[in-house]
């Protein structure tokens, strides 16, 4: 059986594989390591783009689809038939909750604004003092799958409150469904974004969302660019009303003359959230995982169903 990587250092990362098993590294779509007949199972480059999804109907032997990625909003609806899509769920959970969490400390903190005095040469004391803290906030985290659970983990000892929401509710775990945030927006200091990009996600954050979070509130972004409105977040963060910390925007990558560049409220990261050293052995420990589960004809984990 064959299966192809995106990372010659993915070998030695996966574990014992069957003796039955070839691994081959696939970096570039536009340059392949050997026929396409015969591959059963594929790991995508981390992020691919359209190159690599115009591969899938090329291969006319694939069974399963292995993301590295905890989002598949790339891959939902164009998987062909009899093929399995499978995320990374779980991969990205420490390295994502921690960048949301950093950018939570360095926005209420001031650290963009000591950063750019530091770069001037200015000890801007009156800048930015008093900062805000974390202490006694109330944060809404918009999306209560893995990612979220972590964050909530870390943010504990920051004597905070928590608001969790998913699609639907689970009142027997204290989780709120999607359709009470007009409700549970004006009581946030913090509201995060951790939901997959989907039909019912795209543009969540409209005027009327933004409207309702209350003045001095943080918008924290580390799901997908398009889960909010970008027209909409520019206007209402012009204002100076309310903050955000983005990890993704749309387009993206954000071009050098969009005015989210110029809004000192915005702290802006390039998608790096989940980009940590880390990241490897823990995306291949779950590839090998699943390789040997579907060798052995067990149905894999972390399987993408319609409606996502």
């Amino acid at each position: 059986m064959k299966v192809w990587i995106p990372h010659e250092a993915g070998h030695a990362l996966l574990g014992e594989l069957p003796p039955e098993v070839t691994v081959e590294t696939m970096e570039d779509p536009a340059k392949l390591p050997s026929p396409m007949a015969g591959v059963r199972f594929w790991v995508p480059p981390f992020l691919a783009g359209e190159d690599a999804v115009a591969v899938l109907h090329e291969l006319p032997d694939l069974a399963v689809v292995q993301l590295l990625s905890a989002g598949a909003d790339a891959w939902v609806g164009r998987i062909p038939a009899g093929v399995t899509l499978c995320d990374a769920r779980g991969v990205h959970d420490p390295s994502t909750a921690e960048w949301v969490v950093a950018a939570i400390l360095s926005q209420l903190r001031a650290f963009p604004t000591m950063a750019r005095a530091q770069a001037r040469r200015r000890w801007a004391y009156d800048e930015v003092a008093p900062t805000d803290e974390l202490a006694g906030k109330r944060v809404l985290i918009v999306g209560a799958g893995s990612i979220g659970t972590a964050l909530r983990q870390r943010l504990t000892p920051f004597e905070v409150e928590f608001v969790m929401v998913a699609r639907t509710a689970r009142p027997e775990q204290g989780v709120h469904g999607v359709d009470e945030l007009p409700r549970l927006l004006p009581q946030a200091d913090v509201v995060v974004l951790l939901v997959p990009l989907t039909e019912q996600t795209r543009g969540l954050v409209d005027e009327t969302f933004l409207a309702a979070m209350r003045d001095g509130a943080l918008l924290v972004n580390a799901a997908r660019g398009p889960v909010a409105r970008t027209d909409a977040l520019v206007a209402e963060l012009a204002t100076g009303r309310i903050s955000a910390a983005l990890d993704v925007t749309d387009p993206e990558p954000l071009p050098a003359d969009h005015p989210l560049w110029e809004l000192p409220n915005v702290l802006i990261t390039p998608h790096v959230a989940g980009s940590v050293r880390g990241l490897l052995p823990r995306a291949y420990r779950l590839v090998g995982q699943q390789i040997r589960r579907f060798v052995a004809g067990e149905p894999p984990r972390n399987v993408v169903v319609d409606g996502y």
